[in-house]
């Protein structure tokens, strides 16, 4: 086979096993209104870890198949040159073409483990291109509120057919306008809307479902969702959110994935980033489940973050970590985690335990209460760039993974997390009343991670932390288990403990917790400490993690809302 003739072939191998992916990608998707429909929730969670395994599942026969159509060919870049301008061209035009060249990105780097970027075997886009826009009418549907608000919210909702059929439209409908007259008159003035716009495609993620769109007066706008649930087979409307931040806690990188029929991934996301524009795309990206595309947008937006500013990467705010090298830029709103090459004790994990930690986190429920984590290898940053405390630091404890090259510094493997305020640092200056509200919340955080069979194993303060919503997060993955493994034991009364012995008189298990000591270890201060006895008591007792328990062992997928009980139009879901 002729060169070009190789070069065609492996592109259109490399295009065949998109279409493939993106096929089955689509079908898992759209089962979700069949599970929404009939409350079969458990379906749901397997077509989710499905849809999350594929993209591996389909790059790597692809990269196989490569090898054998390349031949010697496989490692030569002036080849990989030939077939990134023959996929370029195979490419052109189709609404998922930046998915496609992630996915080409996807296999040269598995074959070349390319250390930063190479453009003769990569598609690297130095500047950001404008979002497309689709014609509204595609994939956005309106009706005019000049003629009454509630039939334009009726109309709307009537004119999504769930399977399972709507409980009482004409109820939900009169709920839904006065919750939004409620907040327009408080943002506009007045309660009125010339128009609602609502996405065709319905967005569903565990056991809820959600309306997406805007609602405009004028040359002003306001994003709604309209959240369902399906409680006893019949679908209902729980809450009417119409604020930025409440719609942005909704798509958090805290949360899992979407299952949402997006036809033109690009546009939708351009349209989600008018109702959020602070929000990074790449997180949009991810919100919809194209999460190594989001990776790209991501690397792609830190390489011109760097060539926009001076400043140097350092160690991130907060206690030194036992297992990871956190550091962070400072103008720029991610962090940077390095794994030791060794733990100091009382730390037994080894590395691929703390992989094996971090991987679980990208495919479990990670209900509002986990940051999501991307996952890189092969980057490389000017040597200038680094703070030389940070970079001796790395040099010293992480040289499995860290090296010098020239003037580059070469971090063979890391992970990202948006960075968040350490919640022992915001507890130290705050005022009562705020260390009152995260108090709360950081115990709401640990009954969110148990309804979603999560333990953190490690509940002191210096491993969770305030996003800017003030929302209470886990991020420190290294000792979290499931909560189904754990055994909650009530503390016993130990007669040496009770003389001042340091080691209990009892056996423990490597799996036992003994949540009265929880208080111990949280190491509360100030106001923060009868905060959490006044709202979070019963945690530090056994009988709250058995209850949880054995509601997962049922089978029970419990509820875990992304929007304040304040937010529900019926809070006791009558």
């Amino acid at each position: 086979m002729n060169p070009d003739d190789t070069a065609r072939t492996g592109a259109e191998r490399l295009l065949a096993a998109w279409d493939s992916y993106a096929r089955a990608f689509a079908a898992i998707t759209r089962r979700a209104p069949v599970r929404f429909s009939a409350r079969d929730w458990r379906s749901g969670r397997a077509d989710a870890l499905e849809r999350l395994e594929l993209y591996r599942v389909t790059v790597d026969p692809a990269v196989l198949d490569l090898a054998r159509i390349l031949g010697p060919g496989v490692e030569d870049k002036r080849v990989w040159t030939d077939m990134k301008a023959r996929f370029a061209a195979l490419v052109a035009g189709r609404r998922d073409a930046g998915l496609l060249e992630t996915f080409f990105n996807s296999a040269s780097r598995r074959i070349f483990h390319t250390v930063g970027v190479d453009d003769r075997a990569e598609f690297v886009s130095p500047e950001p291109g404008p979002l497309p826009v689709e014609p509204a009418g595609r994939f956005l549907a309106s009706w005019s509120g000049r003629s009454g608000r509630e039939a334009a919210v009726r109309s709307a909702l009537n004119s999504f057919p769930f399977p399972a059929g709507w409980e009482n439209v004409g109820r939900d409908a009169a709920l839904a306008t006065r919750a939004l007259e409620g907040i327009l008159s408080a943002a506009w003035s007045a309660p009125g809307f010339d128009a609602l716009d609502l996405l065709r495609p319905v967005f569903y993620r565990s056991k809820g479902a959600y309306l997406v769109g805007r609602v405009r007066k004028g040359d002003q706008q306001r994003p709604v969702v309209f959240a369902l649930l399906n409680r006893k087979g019949r679908i209902e409307l729980d809450a009417v959110l119409c604020d930025e931040d409440d719609v942005s806690i909704v798509f958090s990188f805290t949360r899992s994935y979407f299952h949402v029929d997006a036809e033109h991934p690009a546009a939708l996301v351009a349209f989600l980033e008018t109702l959020m524009p602070k929000k990074p795309v790449g997180e949009l990206y991810n919100a919809l489940g194209f999460n190594k595309h989001g990776k790209t947008e991501l690397y792609r937006d830190l390489l011109r973050h760097l060539a926009a500013s001076d400043d140097r990467f350092v160690e991130a705010p907060g206690t030194r970590g036992m297992v990871m090298i956190v550091f962070t830029l400072p103008s720029y709103d991610v962090v940077f985690k390095v794994i030791r090459d060794s733990f100091a004790p009382p730390k037994t994990a080894s590395r691929k335990d703390v992989l094996d930690k971090y991987r679980l986190v990208f495919r479990h429920t990670r209900a509002g209460r986990l940051a999501d984590v991307q996952e890189f290898e092969h980057l490389s940053f000017p040597v200038g760039r680094f703070d030389p405390a940070l970079l001796e630091i790395l040099l010293k404890s992480a040289a499995e993974t860290v090296e010098i090259r020239g003037d580059e510094v070469v971090l063979h493997h890391l992970f990202t997390e948006r960075r968040l305020t350490p919640l022992d640092l915001y507890l130290k200056d705050a005022p009562p009343r705020g260390a009152r509200a995260a108090i709360f919340d950081f115990g709401d955080a640990i009954r969110d991670l148990a309804k979603a069979n999560i333990f953190p194993g490690d509940l002191l303060t210096k491993n969770f932390g305030l996003t800017r919503h003030g929302r209470v997060v886990f991020y420190d993955y290294d000792e979290i288990a499931f909560l189904t493994d754990v055994n909650f034991r009530e503390l016993p009364v130990s007669a040496d403990e009770d003389a001042g012995g340091s080691e209990p008189s009892f056996y423990v298990g490597e799996n036992d917790v003994f949540p009265e000591e929880f208080l111990t270890f949280m190491g509360l201060r100030g106001a923060a400490l009868p905060a959490f006895l006044e709202r979070h008591s019963d945690l530090l007792g056994v009988r709250f993690w058995l209850d949880i328990q054995r509601r997962e062992r049922a089978g029970e997928i419990v509820d875990v809302f992304p929007y304040s009980a304040e937010r529900r139009l019926r809070p006791d879901g009558a």
